[in-house]
């Protein structure tokens, strides 16, 4: 689903040591987890972070969910997932993240089809080879009326090339909600429209 960077620089994958810069605290007064994500995370909440890397968002989104909810963490890097899963333990919240290595065709997510309140996916689908694949997994996930909050570094990712990944989203179910507005990014709030979908 997310190609690895190698010889044939085909992949954009962000390699494993920038996943420390990731984590550096300054990030945090620009892009706070806590302010992004609490109008949209509940106690309680079953949440999907996708291109999860050393958990910059899924920690803070375990705290959201609290011991009732679960964080199921995703990254195709292997090394990314074990860092998340120490920092996870460390931080005493391994009981509320569930950290997965996923590979380049399949997120390995079909097991949690109907279960997830809302899903993250935080400048990862410029990685992704095949778009559709990523946005239909991810939409089967959801709960009828789940979100996804999608966003893509501006500067990096061209509007021309973010728009059509939104499209896409479109394409494969999904509603756009709003366009929220998060520094220096470009961002989509979409809506599952199930059978029991609500404007």
């Amino acid at each position: 689903m997310i190609k690895k960077r190698g010889k044939d620089k085909k992949g954009d994958v962000c390699p494993f040591w920038a996943g420390y810069l990731l984590l550096c605290p300054l990030r945090n007064l620009v892009h706070n987890p806590e302010k992004i994500l609490r109008p949209y995370v509940k106690e309680g909440m079953r949440v999907l972070d996708l291109g999860a890397a050393m958990g910059f968002f899924s920690l803070p989104l375990a705290r959201m969910v609290g011991p009732g909810g679960k964080v199921v963490s995703v990254d195709v890097q292997g090394r990314m997932t074990e860092s998340l899963k120490r920092r996870a333990q460390k931080a005493g919240l391994l009981n509320i993240i569930e950290p997965r290595t996923c590979n380049d065709s399949s997120l390995g997510i079909d097991d949690l089809s109907g279960e997830i309140d809302f899903a993250l996916a935080f400048a990862v689908v410029h990685e992704v080879p095949d778009v559709s694949a990523f946005f239909s997994e991810v939409y089967r996930t959801l709960k009828d009326n789940g979100e996804l909050l999608f966003a893509e570094p501006k500067g990096h990712v061209p509007s021309k090339k973010f728009e059509r990944s939104v499209d896409i989203a479109v394409e494969e179910g999904f509603k756009i909600i709003a366009r929220p507005r998060i520094f220096r990014s470009k961002a989509v709030l979409f809506k599952k429209k199930g059978e029991s979908f609500t404007s």
